[in-house]
């Protein structure tokens, strides 16, 4: 045998065990062939992109995506199975913006079937503070069987740098918090989603800030339950972070009683925003819908008006970028 191929000989096993060298990655500290921690099995996609699959347990870490093309994906059998989570706030880590556990810049990101978590809010030695579990401003992510839990911002879905239209498809997923828990100026469709609002003095399901009336951004929620705890005070389906903000839901399911209006100035009695914000309703359910009264300047749908939210009219026709996210 020649030098050359026993060297190559001796090599194998090392390029074989090293997981880097794969599309698809492994996250289990229990075996010595995968990654360890989810960030380092991120960095190793971060060429080309690539799929993680993240074993069963609980991971404290800070996470950043800035790649393209990449999926985070749990193996267990349950979204709870793989637990996400960090304890940073806007206080401790200089800014709102600064606090998520997960960070997504990169376009074409997918994540399914686990939890992402800030749990900053649970230690009661801390002082309130918005903070973030997952931030995602890239283009075409397409979000699916995720639990999304925290207070206050629990979910930033924003433009990309430079104010640059993103779009996001959320599907059969939980969100959970109390106030501005959904936030920012993306085109965001949320298709069978549960939101829970959390025991506070006041819940905003959403704080949407669309900045111009000639912007495409909007969240829209189609058959969404809304639910919250009893100790849930003032909810509300959401205030206008800017003033154009728009919001829309479609046939919700609504099991909480909904403050008086259902969506709320951002600052009553100081602030004006709801008269130039588009928030409109389409054929509500529920406990929380009986008797339910709307805002004036909130927009009561008929079936027509609804059709120009549902999911291929909102995208334009094109929805290519959610299947082809699906089948990774």
């Amino acid at each position: 045998m020649s030098c050359r191929l026993i060297r190559a000989a001796l090599l194998a096993p090392a390029v074989l065990s090293a997981p880097a060298l794969a599309n698809t990655v492994h996250v289990d500290p229990s075996k010595a062939s995968a990654f360890h921690t989810v960030q380092s099995a991120i960095d190793a996609v971060a060429t080309e992109g690539g799929t993680v699959l993240i074993a069963p347990g609980t991971y404290r870490e800070k996470l950043t995506v800035s790649a393209a093309n990449v999926t985070l994906a749990g193996t267990g059998r349950r979204a709870e199975d793989v637990v996400l989570v960090y304890g940073d706030s806007a206080m401790t880590a200089g800014g709102t913006f600064k606090s998520a556990t997960l960070t997504v810049t990169g376009a074409s990101f997918t994540m399914r079937n686990l939890t992402v978590s800030n749990d900053w809010w649970l230690d009661r030695a801390h002082a309130p503070s918005q903070a973030v579990a997952v931030s995602l401003t890239g283009d075409a992510a397409v979000v699916s069987n995720v639990r999304m839990l925290g207070h206050q911002d629990t979910l930033f879905v924003n433009d990309g740098q430079g104010g640059k239209e993103t779009r996001a498809y959320f599907e059969n997923c939980y969100i959970a918090g109390h106030v501005d828990f959904v936030f920012g100026n993306a085109k965001a469709f949320f298709r069978k989603c549960q939101l829970h609002g959390e025991a506070h003095e006041s819940v905003m399901y959403t704080a949407q800030s669309r900045n111009a009336p000639d912007e495409d951004s909007a969240f829209v929620f189609e058959d969404c339950h809304l639910t919250a705890d009893p100790e849930a005070h003032d909810v509300s389906l959401g205030r206008p972070w800017r003033d154009y903000a728009s919001v829309v839901f479609l046939d919700p399911v609504i099991d909480t009683p909904l403050a008086p209006g259902a969506f709320t100035e951002w600052t009553p009695g100081k602030t004006n925003k709801l008269p130039t914000t588009r928030y409109a309703l389409y054929a509500p359910s529920g406990a929380g819908a009986s008797g339910l009264t709307l805002a004036k300047e909130v927009t009561w749908l008929d079936a027509k008006g609804a059709q120009a939210w549902r999911l291929e009219t909102f995208f334009g026709g094109d929805t290519r970028w959610i299947a082809h996210a699906q089948k990774r």
